[in-house]
């Protein structure tokens, strides 16, 4: 018994030896013609794709598939169009799978779509000017009603504020447990939502008391950048091209769009402000800001604001992040990490 246990032993080991052994021979017999790719695609284009068989397998079919989604068949390596009107910004995973002489092989690629629209250059002027707080290390910035709310990062001194923004009298302050690095704001159905940096929580609170209501954790391993809202949605950064598209009741990511000009993705997008059907993103380390379609992810417009970031002059100010648009005027309040004024503007 222990000899036929042992030979059996044996002829399944080979098995398993030659079955590891063809599938390692079978790779890198197709490939896809990576060479023909465009460095970047626009979204109105459409891409054209094929394989190539550099040892002339006879081929039985080829499946291709864009992101897990099979959108043609064919019988040999010839030309196949792709579409990529409706394909969602950013890169896109080609995989071809290859039947011949019995067996078949699997093929993977990516390409790159960016936005079709060419951003538009946008100006401003300067309404008025406001003290800020040069202790505010400023991640969250937006009215609600009357009253500006502000948060603030850094472990050990992150908060989050109701004050005068006229005066900089401070009407209530929450203070964040010493652990946490305060990120973005947004209020929604009478609640204001903040997120923490690299903790993976976030917290909601009453609007009227600021009393704490419920802690909740990511959907996504993600990291808690800006927020916003449509009055229906939370739309969340995490300081990639990614905006993330947040059911408020369930706190469930349900989508989610990459950042794109028409020439490349735009990284590091930080601080968001929802107005008037459009997002407002601080780009990091950017004195400027994207207005980018919450649809599609594309970049619309940008507002360069190096002249405002001129006229700081405190000692320890950093990047501009700040945006909170007032309804009533129509106009945009912005500022930056430890900034000593608040700047409203208008864009023109």
């Amino acid at each position: 018994m222990k000899n036929r246990n042992a030979l059996l032993f044996i002829l399944l080991a080979g098995l398993i030896v030659s079955c590891s052994s063809s599938k390692k021979d079978n790779e890198g017999l197709f490939s896809f013609d990576s060479a023909s790719f465009k460095a970047i695609y626009h979204n109105e284009e459409s891409a054209t794709v094929s394989i190539l068989n550099p040892q002339n397998k006879k081929i039985d079919s080829i499946i291709y598939y864009i992101n897990d989604e099979k959108f043609e068949k064919r019988t040999n390596t010839e030309k196949v169009t792709l579409p990529l009107a409706g394909k969602k910004l950013g890169y896109q995973n080609l995989k071809a799978l290859v039947y011949f002489e019995g067996e078949n092989v699997e093929t993977t690629a990516r390409i790159e779509v960016a936005s079709s629209i060419e951003p538009k250059l946008l100006s401003y002027t300067i309404i008025n000017t406001f003290p800020h707080d040069t202790l505010a290390f400023t991640e969250g910035f937006e009215f609600y009603r009357d009253t500006l709310i502000e948060s603030t990062g850094q472990k050990g001194a992150s908060h989050f504020r109701k004050y005068d923004y006229k005066t900089g009298k401070v009407f209530k302050q929450v203070n964040l447990e010493n652990q946490y690095f305060g990120e973005g704001i947004t209020v929604i159905n009478n609640k204001i939502f903040q997120l923490t940096w690299q903790s993976n929580v976030g917290f909601i609170y009453d609007a009227n008391t600021l009393k704490k209501i419920k802690t909740f954790t990511y959907d996504k391993p993600i990291e808690g950048w800006g927020m916003t809202n449509d009055g229906t949605h939370i739309y969340q950064s995490d300081g990639t091209e990614k905006i993330w598209k947040m059911n408020p009741e369930t706190r469930k990511m349900e989508d989610y769009v990459n950042v794109y000009t028409n020439t490349n993705k735009i990284k590091s997008v930080n601080e968001l402000e929802w107005i008037e059907g459009k997002i407002y993103g601080n780009i990091w380390q950017k004195d400027a800001i994207a207005v980018i379609n919450p649809v599609t992810g594309a970049v619309e417009g940008v507002l360069n604001l190096a002249g405002l970031r001129s006229q700081i002059k405190h000692v320890n100010a950093e990047v501009l992040n700040g945006i909170a648009y007032n309804p009533k005027s129509k106009t945009i309040f912005v500022t930056g990490k430890n900034w000593e004024k608040t700047f409203e503007i208008k864009v023109n």
